[in-house]
């Protein structure tokens, strides 16, 4: 009777391990909150024009590990992009009329150079709009989209965040087979993904690997401190020409855009780092509404909580978390009650673990948002409901499409250390430059912006509200006057533009 009984143990147990749990197709949501702080879902679809093609609750194993309906359901809405750009090489774009009448420095003008390049993207509604990476179409001059059936179309930027890395084109084209969105917050460390894209212009090209973590970091070496850095982390195998296409699940949803590989050849070496679609999919559809994304912010200065040294109570080193060090000038946060010492924790319920998935977090949110934040003060734990709101203290939607488009340069916020390095409190830098004003006045990539029409810049927003107010005729200035310096020299610079010519 024992022996019967061990036997029918052993074999409930190993109905209950191998038994699997069965996980339908889950649709994209991007979330708001109301008043009284509950969740409001809205579907993509308000968006972007996605067909209805959900399966059954218990029609796909989420672990299923036969990759070819993942395969099948994504290969057609991955396409293979190609730009290409006109770069200055040699000289010098800004001359100084001191430098020229007494012969200092190099004086020749630039030669401009024609360059291709290539990338993926994902096509993610059935009227033309596809996400990729912004370093893939970045200063383009022309763009064009071949689909999976070869067919190929003139690519349009909509919008573009270099903090993100993402862009939003649009082609015109027929009969489009987009991705369905899926949920990043959702995915597990150790899940099967599937990368696809165009690696060396191989076109459909799969490949498969695991989550190896997420909320992962990744610092580049250059100068970007200031952007959004909460990778999913795969061994997937990434390489050139990856970049932009889809990370998928063994459903065929999209969970994340492939951005990054860990390389010191250029090439796949083990790790590679996707957008969550969580952060991508809302920055698209804030770039398709808005023409800029609508950055929701707390209003903190953050660090991961084993980072603080403190004597008085170490148990702050054994919390997961944010701990917060101090507060912008217009903190929504502290207007709320938080204060410096306490932990974040989580935010409308998902767990905050590091400073990276609260940035995640709030990153789904619009100014004007309200959200429930707990925090861990000094082992008590409390909630307050806070109204995020944007980089100018209000919850106004902020519109750059016009003014970015006339600008045609991308910005981005110095960093508390650029700041100190550079002994000023203010400033952004142009991060990159295509067609537009800020080429033709002669400004070049690095420039720091302080000052345009006796105002401070702190924030690209800040520039765009003088050119919308300008081009809307709610000024008598017609044009900008553009102050600022170059960090590599430390040469100040005026420059001047013409709006309304």
């Amino acid at each position: 009777m024992e022996k019967f009984r061990k036997n029918l143990l052993n074999a409930v147990l190993i109905i209950l391990i191998s038994g699997g749990v069965a996980a339908g197709v889950t649709a994209y949501f991007m979330q708001n909150v109301n008043a009284g702080g509950s969740i409001i879902y809205e579907d993509a679809s308000a968006t972007f024009k996605q067909p209805v093609h959900l399966t059954a609750y218990d029609g796909v194993a989420a672990e299923n590990i036969d990759f070819t309906y993942a395969a099948e359901k994504t290969i057609h809405a991955v396409v293979h992009i190609r730009v290409m750009s006109t770069v200055s090489v040699g000289g010098r774009q800004y001359m100084d009329p001191f430098e020229f009448f007494f012969g200092y420095g190099d004086n020749r003008p630039p030669r401009q150079q024609l360059r291709t390049g290539s990338g993926s993207g994902v096509i993610i509604s059935t009227d033309g709009y596809i996400i990729t990476n912004n370093h893939v179409i970045e200063g383009a001059d022309s763009i064009n989209v071949t689909l999976n059936d070869k067919r190929s179309f003139k690519g349009k930027v909509i919008g573009s965040d270099p903090s993100t890395d993402i862009a939003l084109i649009k082609i015109e084209a027929d009969d489009l087979q987009p991705v369905t969105f899926g949920d990043s917050e959702k995915l597990k460390v150790g899940e099967w993904v599937l990368a696809v894209g165009n690696p060396f212009d191989l076109t459909s090209t799969v490949t498969a690997g695991i989550v190896s973590a997420k909320g992962r970091s990744f610092m580049t070496g250059e100068s970007d401190r200031e952007k959004i850095m909460s990778f999913i982390q795969t061994d997937a195998a990434v390489n050139r020409g990856n970049s932009g296409g889809a990370l998928v699940n063994t459903k065929g949803e999209l969970v994340g855009i492939n951005t990054m590989i860990y390389s010191q050849t250029g090439d796949f070496a083990g790790y590679a780092f996707a957008v969550p679609i969580s952060i991508a999919g809302k920055v698209v559809s804030d770039l398709k509404k808005y023409g800029s994304v609508q950055r929701a912010m707390l209003g903190v200065s953050i660090y991961e909580p084993e980072l603080i040294k403190q004597e008085k109570d170490t148990k702050i080193k054994e919390l997961k978390g944010a701990y917060v060090v101090d507060f912008a000038m217009r903190s929504p946060a502290k207007e709320a009650g938080i204060e410096i010492g306490d932990v974040i924790t989580s935010v409308n319920g998902n767990r905050v673990t590091s400073v990276n998935s609260l940035q995640e977090q709030v990153m789904k949110y619009q100014p004007g948002d309200k959200v429930k934040v707990k925090v861990d003060r000094y082992g008590t734990e409390k909630e307050f409901t806070v109204e995020l709101k944007n980089a100018q203290g209000n919850t106004e939607i902020v519109k750059g499409g016009d003014s970015a488009e006339i600008l045609g340069a991308a910005f981005k916020v110095l960093s508390e250390k650029d700041k100190r390095e550079y002994g000023i409190n203010y400033g952004i830098e142009v991060s990159d430059i295509s067609k537009g004003k800020i080429r033709d006045c002669g400004i070049r990539k690095g420039f720091v912006i302080m000052i345009v029409n006796d105002q401070k810049i702190q924030t690209p927003e800040d520039f765009y509200s003088i050119v919308d107010k300008i081009l809307k005729g709610g000024t008598d200035e017609k044009g900008l006057l553009i102050k600022g310096f170059y960090p590599n020299t430390g040469a100040t610079r005026h420059y001047a533009i013409d709006l309304i010519d």
